[in-house]
């Protein structure tokens, strides 16, 4: 395979999503040092458009330098303190990694667990604990497909900070993390934000900054040094030297945020969605049935139940080998009998959506 070649693949998975060309284009400018002042005002700049992505008026909102699990990571070493009750909505695969990094941080987990392919039930979660410390959903389940309502346990978390993953949702679907309650939240540039994957948008208020462990576990991921690292400096208004920037990263998220900003965030969901709504139709007109529950179906990420009798593994190599288009397996137990289709930040457009349909029609023709 040439590296032309593979540079023509479609990707429609629950990974890395093609990137939006401005996005793609600022990884190629040259380098600017990570001191430099140009590259200062784009981590100010990427702050600045990150606060209106999310939704969010919090100073302390960032692209931590690292993937969405080290977001994840970031979110529960900073807030847990040992002996913690930590509430954690589990309705796939990412509510489980949550309970696992809580655990580690020593807190007492409480998992409520969910059927897979549902949303998570606000009530169970609320009710799962008198007094927790922290309530942690994930607010579009990246195994699943599924869109959770982050806005209901807001409103009734209480004293409990509420945690929230939206690797999936950020730039695709609404997200209104201060409206919603949300005291902190973490993200993925590989998805709906048309980014390579690199970088976490991460935001956390001042409720959740003052309730912080004072040393986490983590020297990398401590929010306290980090504060000089986005113009916080104790005492200066200036900066402190914490760990040397990805600029690359960094440029290019501040290109795929104003390319999103440009269109118009919500004009950005809207597309999100008439993709979505147009693959699902696509599916079911071929006899597919869709794993989600319906009504809380993600319109970026579309599960699709393989049919009975049908290699997955085949079908997804024969996509890939004959028309450069690769889907996802499922995840967990479901790894063999789901599909996850992808249709984020550049690949949420028609053209996109039938290309994908007419891959998938002449691959299960010929499984």
């Amino acid at each position: 395979m040439t590296s032309a070649r593979i540079h023509e693949r479609h990707l429609f998975g629950p990974g890395p999503s093609n990137a939006y060309p401005e996005a793609t284009l600022a990884l190629a400018a040259p380098l600017l040092g990570h001191l430099d002042p140009a590259f200062l005002a784009i981590m100010d700049g990427t702050c600045e458009m990150l606060r209106r992505v999310w939704g969010t008026e919090n100073a302390r909102t960032l692209p931590i330098s690292a993937t969405g699990s080290a977001g994840m990571e970031a979110a529960f070493v900073n807030t847990v303190h040992p002996g913690d009750v930590v509430v954690v909505a589990v309705n796939g695969l990412f509510g489980q990694r949550m309970c696992d990094v809580a655990a580690r941080c020593g807190a007492e987990v409480v998992a409520v667990e969910h059927e897979w392919g549902q949303p998570v039930d606000v009530e169970r979660v609320l009710g799962a604990h008198a007094a927790p410390a922290i309530i942690a959903a994930v607010h579009a389940e990246t195994s699943t497909g599924v869109r959770s309502d982050i806005a209901a346990l807001g409103a009734a978390k209480g004293d409990a900070l509420l945690l929230v993953d939206a690797v999936t949702s950020i730039g695709g679907i609404e997200l209104r993390a201060d409206d919603w309650g949300v005291d902190i939240g973490y993200a993925g540039t590989q998805k709906c934000l048309g980014v390579a994957p690199g970088l976490a948008p991460f935001t956390i208020n001042d409720r959740a900054f003052d309730r912080r462990v004072e040393r986490p576990r983590s020297w990398y991921l401590d929010l306290g040094l980090l504060g000089g690292y986005v113009g916080e400096a104790s005492g200066s208004g200036g900066r402190t030297y914490h760990h040397t920037a990805p600029v690359a990263m960094v440029a290019s998220l501040h290109a795929g945020l104003a390319r999103i900003l440009d269109e118009g965030l919500e004009a950005v969901w809207a597309r999100h969605e008439a993709a979505g709504r147009q693959l699902q139709e696509g599916l079911e007109e071929l006899g597919l049935e869709l794993f989600a529950a319906e009504g809380h179906r993600l319109p970026e990420l579309t599960t699709v139940k393989v049919p009975d009798g049908v290699d997955s593994a085949a079908v997804r190599r024969y996509l890939l080998e004959t028309h450069d288009v690769e889907i996802g397996a499922g995840a967990g137990a479901y790894a063999g009998s789901v599909w996850r289709i992808g249709l984020m930040g550049h690949n949420a457009r028609p053209d996109a959506v039938l290309l994908v349909l007419a891959a998938l029609r002449d691959a299960l023709a010929h499984a």
